[in-house]
């Protein structure tokens, strides 16, 4: 049986694929290098660099190898251009809004940042997405192609919508951040949920594909990661786990956010933790804390199987010895530790997936 050979047309559109991946990695090549790199000729290098070059992604910068007197003809050097373009990485949160432009390179070119005032009210919030938004495009001085954005509420996964559920502790509300930022960006705008975004960054960096993120915090969450991938639910909103039913002070059953406000460890005028005075609670009150959360990891054990739960938030990780002793007495139990990153997990998931989203747009356009 004959096997059709791929068109030309493919053969091109793969090796101008690859000449602008390599130029990512690299920065700037020589044709001879880029034909080193790839494992194609130098002639089809070559073609594929002027291809780039009159679409408009690629540049000679004006260096040159050495040459002459031996050692061969002199190389340019060439390298993507600013049309190439930037991804926004965007963070919604009770500290404010955060806004970076990421080249391809993955280097930021420009921040800006707004604080929110609490309780923080959507028109509030759209106003400090649109100025830090429009501050770093403006910075950046290149064509933003896409946005990714995290935020610390639940997130409608069709539409995108911030959504209001109650005992919510940050936005009092609903909030549309793809209809604010899609003026600001050429291409798409996805949003999801920080705990999510965190949870990746976590399994990126201990490439782990079953396990469960529970972030404890001003506010609770959790993200479960199944076969690589985050499980989001019909509608986005699974791993909301402030209103799952477990041991409140005395054994009796509580929900689990309602378990704060018994205990005063909620911020005055609103659900939100306060995480000071948790810190600060006495033994009793760690304990108490310690057996609501067991009976959180309990259900999240039966409902996904997870290899192994991973504590972060603000507070979760202090109290993970309060935590790992009344896990101890479940029925069934999967390793417990603390997360490993520092920093801000959150952006970091949003900046890798702003890259990997940016990069892929950029060798389409090629």
């Amino acid at each position: 049986m004959d096997v059709a050979k791929p068109s030309q047309e493919l053969v091109r559109s793969l090796t101008d694929e690859h000449v602008l991946r390599a130029l990512m990695r690299h920065r700037r090549m020589t044709r001879a290098e880029l034909a080193a790199e790839i494992g194609i000729s130098k002639p089809t290098a070559g073609e594929s660099v002027r291809r780039l070059t009159e679409r408009g992604l690629v540049a000679d910068t004006g260096e040159r190898t050495p040459g002459g007197r031996g050692r061969g003809r002199v190389g340019s050097y060439y390298a993507l251009t600013p049309a190439a373009g930037v991804a926004l990485a965007v963070t919604i949160s009770p500290g404010g809004v955060v806004a970076e432009c990421l080249d391809v390179f993955g280097d930021r070119v420009a921040r800006a940042g707004r604080q929110i005032e609490r309780p923080a009210r959507p028109s509030q919030v759209s106003a400090a997405l649109r100025e830090a938004v429009e501050e770093a495009g403006k910075a950046a001085e290149q064509p933003v192609r896409l946005a990714v954005v995290g935020a610390a509420d639940p997130v409608d996964r069709t539409t995108g919508r911030l959504v209001q559920l109650p005992d919510a502790p940050f936005l009092v509300g609903e909030l549309d951040p793809v209809a604010i930022l899609t003026p600001y960006a050429q291409g798409s705008v996805l949003v999801d949920n920080d705990v999510n975004w965190a949870a990746t960054a976590e399994r990126a960096a201990r490439r782990l594909d079953d396990f469960a993120y529970l972030y404890l915090g001003e506010g609770l969450g959790c993200a479960i990661v199944n076969d690589g991938a985050i499980r989001r639910g019909r509608t986005g909103l699974a791993g909301e786990i402030a209103h799952l039913v477990t041991a409140g002070p005395g054994g009796r059953a509580t929900r689990f956010i309602e378990l704060f406000g018994e205990l005063g460890l909620r911020r005055s005028g609103s659900t939100a933790i306060d995480v000071g005075r948790l810190l600060d609670s006495d033994r009793a009150e760690r304990d108490v804390i310690g057996a609501a959360v067991a009976g959180v990891i309990a259900a999240v054990i039966a409902l996904a199987d997870p290899q192994e739960v991973v504590i972060g938030g603000s507070w979760g990780p202090v109290l993970l010895g309060e935590i790992e002793a009344a896990t101890g007495r479940l029925p069934r139990r999967v390793p417990l530790r603390a997360t490993g990153l520092t920093g801000d997990p959150v952006l970091s998931g949003v900046r890798a997936e702003a890259l990997d989203r940016l990069r892929a747009e950029v060798t389409a356009a090629g």
